[in-house]
């Protein structure tokens, strides 16, 4: 791979960028922390989704589709989840199924691939009570009133993915820390299950896994020992990948073979509403199944891409309406080429890419997907128009943009067959009035579609119509 081919990631683990060099090109390995199923997803959720989504998109042109293996878990065991069944009173199972399944129906929308592979946490169980065997064997780990916990004492580097120090979380420990624990920061491997909760047998009776540990066991069960990527939202540094780091490298003996748990450590920055943080309480939580209801899910998808995957993201009606106003003008050019048949280019030989490269940069991706339109619509014939547009589609690709067809685009969803029917019927009725020279008519008929929300444009070729944006 050349100079010019290489991806460059910001590696939280060290704090700097690097260049990404895969231990196997046959086989990169992404890992990313996916929901844990007791609600529909907030926006704020969806960001992970589409930023590591983009990274999937990259790393697949880079290494070939076939030697990428992306893997994003769903936390179907919690206390959160316990807490929503027995509120809704209905079974766990059935719960987590429900919004898993919601899940998959939300993110479809904003036009992400599926992963390689979606573990789902009970189905690990066995795995999980084998890794905590070993995490005891090898002194990291010790059972405590019904509780196995971590000894974050006993992994010389806890800390350094966070910054903090052992003596600071002493220091900054609650006076209500569990008395078993030997460390105020030492966290739970298993748990025992109270009268009611989902448990499994166990050496050290029925109960259930922490959460850190789940991943680092579906890690190991299927992308191995050490992964090249792990991703994930900036709010799990600390503690749940800091304790994976800790729990993979206390099992593998990291010192011991010079190896790490993940290579590269890559988080994206969080979301605010209107500046402000996303919360229950202050009424601005968002859920993407409703935004879902007043915007196409490219619009949501162009907006959570609008600013640096490590940036703050400001969500907002205004940034809303930018990535709307935005999508409308790259639709409203490939609208204009729509007989042109784009000639066949590869996503690596666009600017898209070349900027995609530098740590994920989808400002400076977006910026040249809007000078490839430019250069579209400037197109001097046909043979580079069709270059231009396969410049276009091919980069859009890698950011999962651009994928209708413009004509749908512009007058919504598909399925509404019966409003397009009408719409075409008024348009053949104004189109007879005014041949007709009865302009009165030919202007009601119009206003009559704008009051429906269709707005109209006449065009060399025949009348073209659009709902209102």
């Amino acid at each position: 791979m050349s100079a010019a081919r290489t991806l460059t990631l910001h590696n939280t683990l060290g704090g700097r960028d690097e260049p990404f060099v895969p231990q196997d090109p046959e086989r990169v390995t992404l890992y990313v922390c996916g929901p844990t199923v007791y609600n529909r997803v907030h926006i704020g959720n969806g960001r992970p989704v589409v930023v590591f989504d983009v990274l999937f998109r990259v790393l697949r042109e880079l290494y070939g589709p076939d030697h990428v293996v992306y893997a994003r878990n769903i936390t179907d065991v919690d206390d959160k989840i316990n807490k929503a069944a027995a509120d809704n009173g209905e079974p766990i199972a059935a719960l987590t199924e429900r919004f898993t399944r919601a899940f998959h129906e939300d993110i479809a929308e904003l036009g992400t691939l599926k992963p390689t592979l979606e573990p789902r946490a009970t189905e690990h169980i066995q795995p999980m009570i084998e890794l905590i065997e070993r995490l005891i064997e090898r002194g990291h780990a010790y059972v405590a009133d019904d509780h196995v916990l971590f000894d974050v004492t006993s992994y010389p580097d806890y800390g350094a993915l966070s910054g903090r120090s052992l003596a600071d979380m002493q220091a900054g420990a609650r006076v209500e820390v569990a008395d078993y624990k030997r460390h105020p920061g030492d966290f739970v491997l298993w748990k025992p299950a109270a009268a009611g909760e989902p448990g499994w047998e166990s050496p050290w009776g029925t109960g259930r896994p922490g959460w850190h540990l789940e991943c680092t066991a579906m890690i190991r069960s299927h992308l191995g020992p050490m992964i090249d990527i792990h991703g994930g939202g900036h709010d799990l540094v600390f503690p749940h990948h800091e304790n994976e780091i800790a729990q993979g490298c206390a099992a593998e003996g990291c010192h011991e073979h010079g190896t790490h748990y993940a290579r590269y450590w890559v988080h994206n920055g969080h979301l605010t509403i209107d500046g402000e943080k996303m919360s229950k309480s202050l009424g601005n939580f968002q859920l993407l199944h409703d935004l879902l209801q007043h915007y196409p899910g490219e619009v949501l998808r162009l907006a959570l891409l609008s600013r640096h995957y490590r940036a703050p993201l400001n969500f907002s009606e205004e940034t809303l309406t930018q990535s709307r106003n935005s999508l409308n003008g790259l639709y409203r050019v490939l609208r204009d080429v729509a007989d042109i048949e784009a000639d066949d280019i590869a996503a690596s030989n666009t600017a898209v890419f070349t900027a995609l490269l530098d740590d994920l940069n989808t400002p400076a991706a977006i910026t040249a997907l809007h000078r490839m339109t430019d250069a579209l619509a400037t197109a001097s014939d046909d043979a580079e128009r069709a270059r231009r547009k396969g410049e276009l589609l091919a980069g859009a690709a890698l950011l999962g943009l651009l994928q209708q067809d413009p004509a749908t685009w512009f007058q919504g969803d598909a399925g509404d067959d019966d409003l397009a029917a009408w719409v075409e019927e008024r348009i053949a009725a104004r189109k007879a009035a005014r041949q007709g020279r009865d302009f009165a008519k030919a202007d009601a008929i119009r206003d009559e579609l704008v009051a429906r929300g269709i707005e109209l444009e006449d065009t060399p070729d025949g009348t073209r119509w659009q709902r209102a944006t």
